[in-house]
């Protein structure tokens, strides 16, 4: 939020403020229906009409123009006097495949598989449970597992890959991987974070662990980066056990999303696949140890609803670690939101 938006919004009563956080629901609304509609990217040779949109779009003229005057009034779009309308700068990033862009990730965190997740908030609160278990009958991993063909199963890799775009290059260049001989990533998906480690340092080999549904598109990345002889792609699941002999274990957003339980099994794993000088490295949030505005407080109530993970203070972790068998050593900070929490087994 710029300086100027929060001085507007402190200016405002209290009374005014709460009205204002409750009435976001339909902003977030608003964003995820003009991603549907791909609004954003029909500007591209300029300006335009509802009436010329609303052909493109499949929708209704007069109602679409309702829908553009809303969309302008929380700066997404500017109407001249002709009552035509242009992206501003807010807006741009809606539109399909430019750097930056925030469409897909839109669709999936603003998806009914995850408002009626989070509709279940109260529930989560009262029974520790995850509100998406009480809405879908099932985990949220099994769920996607059950469910690859699904618009929100098809989103989720592309989404993390896109919401976490800037940390895989400002962890290469805050941890140095240069004298390890094997990564693991485990639970890697993709292969972003480990093509990227490794197109920075060109020693080491690596391997991309997960589900098998989940690995199916790391291929495609990993040759489209010139490694495909540096890194090999296996399936399974974590829970139960993971590739040994790596010389580091590298598990990135995957602790924060499971229980203690869960996660104390993954760290099992993990202690008992690698060699006894090998390295764990988590890439999680750290929660400040006091409270103050962090976006991983907000983060950490939608991994609650979403699949009874947590994020964790440093402490937290140390002891999270003591648990699996391993000794937290230090914690690296990025040029993000995230650190790199390193462990040695024990």
């Amino acid at each position: 939020m710029s300086e100027t938006a929060s001085t507007r919004i402190e200016a405002l009563s209290p009374q005014a403020q709460l009205l204002q956080m409750a009435a976001a629901v339909s902003a977030s609304r608003f964003l995820f229906v003009a991603a549907q509609l791909s609004l954003a990217d029909h500007f591209a040779d300029g300006p335009k009409t509802a009436e010329e949109l609303a052909r493109p779009t499949e929708t209704h003229a007069p109602s679409l123009y309702r829908f553009l005057r809303a969309l302008t009034s929380v700066g997404l779009f500017k109407e001249d006097e002709g009552g035509r309308f242009s992206l501003t700068p807010l807006g741009e990033p809606l539109k399909t495949g430019v750097p930056g862009s925030v469409r897909v990730p839109i669709l999936l965190m603003a998806s009914q598989l995850m408002t009626r997740a989070m509709d279940n908030l109260i529930y989560s609160i009262r029974t520790g449970r995850p509100g998406f278990e009480e809405a879908f009958g099932m985990p949220f991993f099994e769920w996607l597992a059950c469910h690859p063909e699904s618009k929100e199963a098809s989103l989720f890799s592309e989404v993390m890959v896109s919401y976490h775009g800037a940390e895989p290059p400002a962890v290469a260049a805050a941890y140095d991987f240069s004298h390890f001989g094997t990564i693991v990533d485990v639970g890697g998906a993709t292969g972003n974070l480990l093509t990227t480690i490794l197109g920075r340092y060109p020693g080491p080999r690596g391997i991309v662990f997960d589900m098998p549904h989940v690995v199916r598109d790391a291929p495609a990345l990993i040759n489209a980066r010139g490694l495909a002889d540096r890194i090999s792609v296996e399936g399974g699941s974590f829970l139960m056990n993971v590739p040994g002999g790596g010389d580091a274990y590298l598990l990135s957003h995957i602790i924060h999303d499971w229980s203690e339980s869960q996660s104390i099994a993954i760290l099992t794993s993990c202690r008992g696949a690698m060699r006894s000088d090998g390295r764990l490295l988590l890439i999680e949030m750290v929660l400040p140890s006091v409270n103050v505005p962090f976006r991983g407080a907000r983060a950490d109530i939608g991994l609650m609803v979403l699949n009874g993970g947590q994020e964790r203070t440093e402490k937290e972790y140390r002891e999270l670690l003591d648990k699996a068998g391993f000794r937290l050593t230090r914690v690296v900070p990025t040029d993000t939101a995230v650190s790199v929490l390193e462990a040695f087994p024990v």
